[in-house]
C-alpha cells in the first residue's frame, strides 16, 4: 500500500554542473503533474513527465528541478561590431561638429547601450539529460520510500478498522436471528389481548413468516462479509487500490444503510451507528491512499 503523500530529492554533479529535483505529491483522483524549471531544461520536460508516469499511478505532483552552469565558459561577451563601429563614426563626426581633435575612448564607446552583452553559452543537451534523469532517480526513489512507509502506516490502521468492521458484522448477525423471534412473542399477545383468547397458529405463522421476509438481512450481512473479504486480499497485493477500496467502501455504506432501514432492533441499530462511524474513517484515510 502506497501514500499519495510524500517529498524526494535527487542531486547530481559534474564538469561545473549542478542539476537538482524535488518532488512533492498530495492527494488527487488521478496522477497530476506541473512543473517548475529553468527554460534551457524544458526540453526535459516530456521525458520527466513519463519517468515519473511510470513509477506513479496517482497523486498531484510538483517538479521543481534547478539548474546551475558554474564552468567558466558558461558565460559569453557578445560585442555588436556594427554598432560599436557605427557608434566610433557617429562619435568622430561629433568631435568634428565641435571642433576637437578627439577620438572616443573603447572603453567609453563599450558602456554605450547595446554595444555589449553578456549571454549564456549553449548548453549540452546531453550533459543536461544525464544530470536530469540521474537526480530525477534518485528523488522518485526517495518519493516512494516515504510514500510506502506513510502506506504501511495506513495499511495498519485500516485493517484494525476492518477487524472492528467484521466484529460489528458479526454482532448484527448475532442479534438479527433474534429480531422475528421477539417479533412474534410480542405479536401473539397483542392479539391474544385482541382476541381475547389464543390467536390462530395459521395466521400467527403467516404474519411471522411475511416479516421474516421483510426484515430479513442475511443477504446484506453475506454481501457485507463478501466485500470485507475482497479488501483484506487487496491489502494483500502489490498494486495500485486506491480507487478500488473507495468502492469497495461505498459498498461497505449501501449494504450498512440497508441493513439499518430494515432494523426493527434498537441494539441492531446501535450498532449500524457505530458501523457507519468506522466506515466514515475508513473512507477520510482511503482518500490518500494510490
Amino acid at each position: 500500500m502506497q501514500s499519495m503523500t510524500g517529498y524526494g530529492f535527487g542531486a547530481r554533479e559534474a564538469d561545473g554542473r549542478v542539476c537538482t529535483v524535488e518532488l512533492k505529491s498530495v492527494n488527487h483522483r488521478f496522477l497530476d503533474i506541473s512543473f517548475r524549471m529553468p527554460r534551457v531544461m524544458a526540453f526535459l520536460e516530456d521525458t520527466v513527465r513519463k519517468t515519473i508516469s511510470g513509477r506513479l499511478a496517482r497523486g498531484h505532483v510538483d517538479v521543481f528541478i534547478v539548474y546551475r552552469n558554474d564552468r567558466a565558459d558558461a558565460r559569453q561577451v557578445i560585442i555588436d561590431e556594427a554598432l560599436v563601429k557605427s557608434y566610433g563614426r557617429a562619435l568622430e563626426r561629433v568631435a568634428v561638429l565641435l571642433g576637437r581633435d578627439e577620438r572616443p575612448s573603447p572603453q567609453w564607446i563599450a558602456q554605450l547601450p547595446d554595444a555589449m552583452r553578456v549571454d549564456t553559452a549553449e548548453e549540452s543537451r546531453d550533459a543536461l539529460t544525464d544530470m536530469c534523469e540521474g537526480a530525477l532517480g534518485d528523488a522518485l526513489d526517495a518519493l516512494i520510500a516515504m510514500r510506502g512507509t506513510e502506506g504501511a502506516a495506513l495499511l495498519a490502521e485500516l485493517s484494525g478498522r476492518l477487524s472492528m468492521l467484521e466484529s460489528l458484522r458479526l454482532e448484527i448477525a448475532a442479534r438479527a436471528t433474534d429480531v422475528v423471534t421477539d417479533y412474534r412473542d410480542k405479536l401473539a399477545v397483542r392479539m391474544r389481548e385482541a382476541l381475547d383468547a389464543y390467536p390462530d397458529p395459521q395466521r400467527l405463522a403467516l404474519e411471522v413468516a411475511l416479516l421474516a421476509d421483510r426484515a430479513s438481512i442475511d443477504e446484506e450481512l453475506s454481501r457485507l462479509g463478501s466485500h470485507f473479504a475482497q479488501t483484506h486480499d487487496l491489502f494483500g497485493t502489490n498494486q495500485p487500490m486506491g480507487r478500488k477500496l473507495d468502492f469497495l467502501v461505498q459498498e461497505f455504506y449501501r449494504e450498512i444503510n440497508t441493513i439499518g432501514s430494515k432494523s426493527m432492533s434498537a441494539e441492531v441499530t446501535g450498532l449500524v451507528v457505530d458501523a457507519k462511524a468506522e466506515i466514515e474513517k475508513l473512507r477520510e484515510q482511503i482518500q490518500n491512499i494510490e
